[in-house]
């Protein structure tokens, strides 16, 4: 028998864009794709060992950060680390369960995330229709295709269409054209074995780190936390931050920054960092992607 392909989670059903990262990203042959319902779901089977890895969503350039993703990652156990990245041009196409003209559509359905990145479309095509979520835009697609009603449609991709017997009623619906999400490979903290990326999807060297502490109600607090980066010479390409989901006012701090863990300036830096806050948390040193991939187009 041959041996078993390590399985990857990702938010599925079939034909979402998390799929398409997936299979971008990995090298030919390496995996075995593990569609699940939602993003907790894929890091709560990677903790569980269910999964040998996980891919995520955790940023798209036009609507922002996927909430979602961040919250797991800050979660306390920190038993989830992220060892790769995949950039994945996103193209957004209107589907039906048949043909059918778009003043006869009542009801787009898509994953919650889509319809800020084709405003211009909805507001300007389908200004009728109710906008109502799902799970993954492949989920929305498998629905309407189910149910065969005229006036329901969804945002979605070619593939799905394909997968689930539906009809592509106009692609690249998105508000621009060079839309893209960006996606986390995940692991389990201490698995030393790197996720099967191809070589060709490989950048230069970045840092994900998270931090909070009891100064950031002072004026001053948060610009001291950076300069420990830029007193050193270190690059932050993002600074994000989020409730931390007790009192109002708290929050926690994202940063990305170019380098890796085990140089002197990063390490330097975060401990500088740490003896500001309660808590400094490095999510991964990994590669980054180089450019978005096309094969979604």
């Amino acid at each position: 028998m041959p041996p078993q392909r390590p399985r990857v989670a990702y938010l599925g059903p079939e034909g979402t864009f998390s799929e398409e990262a997936l299979l971008a990203s990995a090298a030919d042959h390496a995996i075995e794709p593990y569609p699940l319902a939602s993003i907790p779901q894929t890091v709560a089977e990677l903790r569980s060992g269910e999964v040998r890895w996980a891919i995520v969503p955790i940023e798209n350039s036009l609507e922002g950060s996927i909430n979602a993703t961040l919250d797991l990652l800050a979660e306390e156990p920190g038993d989830v680390t992220i060892v790769g990245e995949a950039l994945l041009r996103v193209r957004h196409s209107l589907i039906g369960s048949a043909p059918v003209g778009l003043e006869e559509i009542e009801t787009v359905i898509t994953h919650p995330q889509v319809p800020g990145q084709c405003t211009r479309f909805l507001q300007d095509e389908l200004a009728q229709a109710q906008i109502l979520p799902a799970s993954s835009t492949a989920e929305a697609v498998r629905i309407i295709a189910a149910d065969a009603k005229r006036e329901q449609a969804a945002l979605g991709t070619p593939l799905a269409a394909a997968i689930y017997g539906a009809t592509v009623l106009r692609e690249g619906v998105e508000d621009r054209h060079d839309n893209s999400t960006r996606f986390v490979w995940l692991a389990r903290t201490g698995d030393g074995d790197p996720p099967p990326l191809r070589e060709d999807a490989a950048g230069e060297w970045k840092v994900s780190v998270v931090f909070w502490g009891p100064g950031a109600e002072r004026p001053g607090w948060l610009v001291r936390c950076l300069d420990e980066f830029a007193r050193r010479g270190i690059n932050l390409t993002k600074i994000e931050s989020r409730p931390r989901r007790r009192e109002l006012g708290s929050y926690m701090f994202f940063v990305d920054l170019a380098g890796r863990v085990g140089e002197a300036g990063v390490d330097e830096a975060v401990t500088g960092v740490a003896a500001m806050c309660d808590q400094v948390r490095v999510l991964g040193s990994y590669r980054s992607a180089g450019v978005a991939d096309e094969r979604s187009a």
